[in-house]
């Protein structure tokens, strides 16, 4: 798997991080979802450097241009619900890309330490020859981004598949390297060192779909 981690070189994406983390700045909702659509599109910028593209030319009011167009077929697909402001940061970018939604949620059957993840809607186009985009703000054990793939198979086998995330965690990353195949390219805004025993990446920010739409109801 190829890794991108952006922040391995400084810009502006520290300061949008920094107030994703920060507990007091963060209580904003709307900026934390704003500031994860600017991550999203800081991302997809740097992603669409390893697309296809061909040249053609754009009539101008005083002459001929000639451009590189991105030739892509992509199709966005997030994890409901934290990945909807991240999926809007790459739409932003990605403006004529399809789109697919997929619900995916910790599922703890015994007690806390211990989950499933599980999948129930889905929403997809058909995925064949297409550039799949597999969007999650939170990668902490990687297990939702793997059962989310599993769960897309159905629709088609992508020409090209790009995983895009705010946070990882050292763990995350190793484990979907072990299920994705090793053209598989990851986007990622920043790396943390590990998980808390419940699977949180620590320091991390918290819950980022909480934090984005307010606490859900616990079952």
């Amino acid at each position: 798997m190829h890794i991108h981690n952006i922040s391995d070189n400084n810009s502006i994406l520290n300061t949008f991080i920094s107030e994703m983390r920060d507990k007091h700045i963060q209580k904003d909702a709307m900026r934390f979802r704003r500031n994860i659509e600017r991550i999203g599109e800081i991302l997809g910028y740097e992603l669409s450097k390893s697309l296809q593209y061909e040249p053609i030319n754009i009539q101008t009011p005083l002459g001929t241009a000639s451009e590189f167009i991105a030739t892509d077929n992509i199709v966005l697909c997030s994890i409901l619900r934290a990945g909807v402001p991240l999926h809007n940061g790459l739409l932003n970018y990605f403006d004529k890309a399809e789109n697919a939604f997929i619900s995916a949620y910790r599922h703890h059957k015994h007690n806390p330490e211990s989950f499933e993840i599980v999948v129930e809607y889905l929403a997809c186009p058909d995925l064949e020859g297409k550039t799949l985009i597999l969007a999650d703000p939170m990668l902490a054990t990687g297990q939702s981004m793997v059962a989310t793939f599993e769960a897309l198979k159905p629709f088609g086998k992508p020409k090209a598949v790009h995983l895009v995330s705010v946070i990882g965690a050292q763990e995350g990353l190793e484990y979907v390297a072990k299920h994705f195949s090793a053209d598989t390219h990851l986007w990622i805004a920043t790396v943390d060192a590990q998980l808390t025993n419940k699977g949180y990446i620590m320091p991390g920010l918290g819950d980022a779909g909480d934090l984005a739409f307010g606490q859900k109801l616990q079952n």
